[in-house]
């Protein structure tokens, strides 16, 4: 059910941010386990296409590369996970598990009048991604994978820290720890970007996510990581009845995934297709948007072509 009513006390605002280059023709709230899921939909025209959230440390702003110059020929629709931008931000892990993520999804595509869609989504959003296209196949027209973090491939070296343990050392990866959150959140959003972005002359996109970052706070985002993930095997399963056209993105830089999982990723889907982009990092949509946006306008084209 759509809800177009302004957000409770219970969600917290969104950071001020610069003017936007479109604001969205609708504003909504999709209702689901008894919260609300902020959507936004932009534009007309076929097919639709959904940008799915990754990690609620950013909310749909992720995406402002995107949104204008796809909204001049499709309708567009954004959303913020739970835990961030316009959305309610529930402590209970179990409203971040997969499961509950690709239930959202659904719930949004429901709520903003979108009976299928091309979704395309970033890092995390790959795993509802999958399962919402093998389990809901009459709602899903392509799937667009962009650094996609599964549970597959290698994970990138020096990230196997220990979240709730007090470490002696707060170097790097030591950062993605719930003592450091709660002493010093800003700077676990600056380390954590800087490594998104790691591309040479990357300071604006860094800038805009930390700020997208500081939206949701340590407690909400140490929920993610005490939620139940869907693991190898099952993910393979799900990969394997995927049926429509796939397209996989990803940076050969990738420090935040690392490459191999966007390849392994592009060998699990039957017929994937599959680009590596040199010099790329985590978050290319941001950081290389042009390039990224002619790989999915080619992509949206070929599935015109064979439909």
């Amino acid at each position: 059910m759509a809800v177009d009513t302004p957000p409770t006390r219970a969600t917290a605002a969104i950071v001020h941010e610069q003017m936007r280059a479109r604001d969205p023709d609708v504003e909504g709230f999709a209702e689901r386990d008894g919260g609300r899921i902020g959507f936004e939909v932009y534009g007309s025209g076929d097919p639709p296409i959904m940008f799915v959230p990754p990690w609620i440390i950013v909310h749909s702003r992720i995406w402002k590369a995107q949104i204008p110059e796809f909204a001049r020929r499709h309708r567009v629709i954004a959303w913020d996970a739970r835990g961030n931008g316009r959305s309610d931000r529930p402590q209970d892990p179990s409203a971040y598990s997969d499961e509950a993520v690709a239930g959202d999804l659904v719930a949004v595509l429901d709520a903003s009048g979108t009976e299928s869609a091309v979704l395309v989504g970033l890092s995390r959003a790959a795993v509802p991604q999958v399962m919402v296209a093998a389990e809901h196949p009459d709602r899903v027209l392509g799937l667009v994978f962009i650094a996609p973090s599964v549970p597959l491939g290698e994970r990138v070296a020096g990230r196997d820290v220990p979240f709730d343990a007090v470490l002696e050392t707060e170097e790097r990866w030591a950062k993605q720890n719930i003592h450091f959150w709660r002493r010093d959140f800003p700077a676990w959003l600056e380390f954590f970007f800087g490594e998104m972005f790691n591309e040479p002359h990357s300071t604006k996109q860094i800038e805009d996510a930390v700020g997208y970052g500081t939206s949701t706070d340590a407690e909400t985002l140490a929920a993610t990581m005490h939620a139940t993930s869907v693991d190898r095997d099952t993910f393979l399963r799900l990969c394997a009845s995927v049926r429509c056209p796939v397209l996989v993105i990803q940076g050969d830089r990738d420090a935040i995934s690392g490459p191999s999982r966007g390849i392994e990723l592009s060998r699990a889907i039957p017929q994937a297709q599959f680009e590596f982009l040199e010099g790329g990092g985590h978050g290319p949509s941001g950081r290389d948007p042009i390039r990224v946006n002619l790989l999915i306008r080619e992509f949206i084209r070929r599935l015109g072509r064979s439909s």
